[in-house]
Formats: structure tokens, C-alpha cells, sequence
């Protein structure tokens, strides 16, 4: 009889640590794609202003000719 009530605790014990496991897996997925949100955000912002200063840079050129 000890040894299928070892066998049940130590099964509940495996899945429990599994839960907590996934949780924290899922928790820091969560965090990163909240991460790659935010840089990807940066990067077009980055973008956005060095087309305008490329555009002006252009411009500028064009009027020295």
C-alpha cells in the first residue's frame, strides 16, 4: 500500500511543478512579445525619421546643383 500512494503523491508532485513551470514560461512569452511590441514601435519611429531626414537631405542636395 506504500508504494501506489508514493506512486499518486510523486505523479501530483510531476504535474504540479510542470504547472508552475508552464505559468512561468507562459508569463515571460507574454513579456517578450510585449518586448518585440515596443522595439519593432521604435524601429519604424526610427525609420519614419530618417526617411524625412534623407528626403530633406535630398532636397537640400538638388538645390545646390
Amino acid at each position: 500500500m506504500f508504494w501506489p500512494m508514493l506512486a499518486i503523491a510523486l505523479g501530483f508532485l510531476g504535474i504540479s511543478v510542470l504547472t508552475v513551470l508552464g505559468i512561468k514560461v507562459f508569463i515571460e512569452a507574454q513579456r517578450l512579445g510585449r518586448e518585440v511590441t515596443r522595439t519593432t514601435e521604435r524601429i519604424n519611429r526610427a525609420s519614419e525619421d530618417l526617411e524625412r531626414a534623407a528626403t530633406g537631405l535630398a532636397r537640400a542636395g538638388e538645390t545646390l546643383r
